[in-house]
């Protein structure tokens, strides 16, 4: 399962400040992309260092990324459409010159369209012609053009438009509706924003099953098995995300996901993003819970074989072995917190006369290992 983890932005803890200087940090955190965020408009005086992160991804394969304007009216009157139209070709032509794999956009609210087929096709619409504006970009047949100072627009594909799920109620950008649109507009894929999908479905993803039906939805539906997500704690009421926040502070966990990668994500290729507040930091505490998660599976896979081979010897099914086992570990624990295990004669002696000359005494650990008093106790 190839996983790419990196941060949203140049890393906190990188001195230089600069996109190139912040991917040499990340690489030597053991991380391997990152995602340029443009936030409101693309400065023309950062395109010196796109131009440097370019070289530097193209000749060290490291992965780059690029975010769109956050401010998006896509679903707008003509003059909001055609101003995030504005915003949005300056982006893509700083995707060309960064290499950038993937290219971020937002949708923004809803306007004067309804939820369901006609806002839907308006995205779609001008999803397609942002698909085409960014082929345009990438393949200029112009013969007067030097591709020289960009060697991978001959080489790379175009940057892949990915729309992302958005984290409030009047928002367009649902996980259905991002995949409806990308499921029919060819050069565009999915964002899986997961603190945004969490949040608008008031906390919906808090199990590794929850982790694994989400994938399954989006293989089911637009198929392949190259995911691009991103991932922070997030505080939201009402299904409506409020901001995002350290990890280990948001009721959504990142152990769960690990545990879904480690077991069953064998199939997947996922580049994950931390939006975290705290960026290469829990970039680098999803890298550790997926090591850990590994290291765990690796020891149950461990005990089972080891079982198996003990049941053979023993000529008794795995199960029943297993079953033994879990008795004799529960007596332990039961000693360790000064229980006794519970025998059979036990209820015996309450009904023999001789027994009540002893009660207050004798009777006091039975009371200790009876249903009730367990319940009591945890």
């Amino acid at each position: 399962m190839p996983l790419k983890l990196g941060p949203a932005g140049v890393p906190l803890s990188c001195k230089g400040r600069t996109i190139v200087e912040g991917m040499d940090d990340i690489t030597a955190l053991g991380l391997e992309t990152m995602e340029i965020q443009t936030v409101r408009t693309v400065a023309p005086h950062h395109f010196d260092q796109y131009w440097q992160a370019g070289i530097l991804s193209w000749k060290t394969g490291f992965e780059m990324n690029l975010h769109g304007p956050y401010y998006a009216e896509l679903l707008g009157n003509k003059r909001e459409r055609s101003r995030t139209l504005s915003k949005m070709e300056a982006s893509l032509q700083a995707a060309k010159i960064v290499n950038a794999r993937h290219i971020t956009y937002h949708v923004g609210p809803y306007g004067e369209f309804k939820r369901g087929k006609d806002a839907n096709e308006q995205v779609a619409n001008v999803m397609a012609g942002v698909v085409d504006r960014c082929a345009e970009i990438w393949n200029n047949e112009d013969e007067s053009e030097d591709y020289a100072a960009f060697p991978w627009v001959i080489d790379n594909s175009p940057t892949l438009i990915g729309v992302e799920t958005s984290g409030r109620q009047e928002l367009w950008g649902t996980l259905e509706e991002v995949l409806e649109v990308t499921n029919h507009v060819e050069g565009t894929v999915p964002v899986l924003n997961l603190a945004h999908i969490h949040a608008r479905g008031h906390g919906r993803l808090r199990t590794s099953e929850d982790f694994g039906e989400l994938f399954d939805l989006v293989r089911e539906t637009i198929g392949g098995k190259t995911f691009y997500c991103h991932f922070s704690g997030i505080e939201h009421r009402m299904g409506n995300a409020l901001h995002y926040t350290q990890i280990k502070k948001s009721d959504l966990k990142f152990e769960p996901l690990a545990e879904f990668l480690a077991e069953d994500g064998d199939w997947l290729d996922i580049t994950m993003i931390s939006d975290s507040p705290l960026l290469e930091h829990d970039a680098m505490f999803m890298l550790q819970q997926c090591e850990k998660a590994k290291h765990r599976l690796f020891e149950k896979q461990a005990r089972d074989e080891r079982r198996n081979k003990l049941a053979i010897a023993q000529g008794m099914d795995p199960e029943e072995l297993a079953a033994r086992e879990a008795e004799e570990k529960a007596k332990r624990e039961a000693a360790e917190q000064g229980k006794t295990a519970p025998t059979p004669p036990a209820p015996k002696k309450e009904t023999k006369p001789a027994a009540k000359k002893s009660t207050k005494k004798a009777d006091e650990p039975m009371m200790l290992d009876s249903e009730e008093d367990d319940d009591d106790l945890f």
